[in-house]
């Protein structure tokens, strides 16, 4: 399928302060400040401390043309530090990511975020003459001229993480995917991941799928944010999109970038048995847990997940030797 190829300069650009994270940092929604490892998020009589969303850093936000008349909105920090793109859970969008804007800004990296096709302020396009969502995201980097860059994807984006990296590994520095069942076909663990999902499990309330007993139970304002963004996330046109390869163990056995993996101990889609399972397939990775954390610990525990995030980044700095 032949991509869109745009210069940056040609693109519709806007620059903003924080742009429509800022929109969200202003609402003074908190979250709790568990540490991967730790035993609780809380004192005894305090079952969760709330910390205020950071301020966001300033962006550029841009509609990126993709095949198909489609385009994808996106936001980007910009300087001279090394490119991570992060890639949002299917529940959410370009909009998903306030606590990890200004924390890996200030790390000294350069952040990029964006809705794929038919996710909040992107246009899907026609279904026919789409790409994959893996071919958007080269579009993107290329549109970004954001060279060899670090990729995260968390939930839904750990599929395409993980095809980009099938597909274009060598524009990888490293990969980290979050809370995901990582698009593996294989029929043992189809059945595995089904079995962890009987019904009505999908009939059941998003957030409750979604987001771990601790967070749902110690702060009810960080779950209507989240519930917020996650009602806009989907577009009218929205429509699924095929990945580029066929993820099974052997194709994971065959990435030699290196690659981190996380989930939330409460992570009802990919709890930690399944993560080390998937780990057993990779050359080069290591894996953590969240404690008190769900599908999505980026944003249930944001403190611990960012630390995670920008050690792995820092340790591979650079890439590859």
């Amino acid at each position: 399928m032949k991509r869109v190829r745009t210069n940056p300069s040609a693109l519709t650009r806007r620059s903003v302060v924080g742009g429509a994270l800022a929109a969200i940092a202003a609402t003074g929604v908190t979250q709790g400040t568990a540490e991967a490892g730790s035993a609780s998020a809380g004192e005894p009589g305090k079952p969760w401390e709330p910390v205020p969303v950071p301020a966001q850093a300033p962006v550029s936000e841009y509609q990126v043309p993709v095949s198909g008349g489609g385009s994808l909105w996106c936001w980007d920090t910009g300087g001279d530090g090394e490119a991570v793109v992060l890639l949002h859970p299917g529940s959410g969008s370009g909009e998903s990511w306030p606590y990890q804007q200004p924390v890996l800004t200030a790390a000294g990296f350069r952040v990029v975020g964006y809705s794929r096709r038919g996710a909040y302020g992107s246009v899907a396009g026609a279904k026919a003459d789409a790409d994959t969502a893996s071919g958007d995201l080269d579009t993107l980097a290329d549109v970004l001229s954001l060279g060899r860059f670090h990729l995260s994807g968390s939930a839904a984006g750990g599929p395409v993480a993980i095809d980009y990296a099938l597909s274009y590994g060598d524009r990888l520095r490293s990969l980290t995917v979050s809370g995901s069942v990582m698009g593996v076909q294989d029929a043992e663990y189809a059945e595995l991941t089904a079995a962890l999902q009987p019904d009505p499990f999908g009939d059941m309330p998003v957030d409750f799928k979604e987001l771990g007993p601790s967070y749902r139970g110690g702060d009810r304002d960080g779950v209507a944010a989240w519930l917020e963004i996650h009602e806009r996330a989907r577009t009218s046109d929205a429509f699924a999109q095929s990945l580029a390869n066929t993820i099974t163990w052997s194709a994971l056995e065959t990435l030699t970038l290196p690659v981190q993996l996380v989930t939330g101990d409460a992570d009802l889609y990919s709890p930690p048995s399944v993560m080390r399972l998937n780990a057993g397939h990779l050359r080069d990775v290591e894996t953590h847990v969240v404690r008190e954390a769900g599908h999505n610990p980026h944003w249930e525990q944001p403190a611990a997940w960012n630390r995670l995030l920008i050690g792995f980044l820092r340790r591979h700095r650079g890439g590859r030797p």
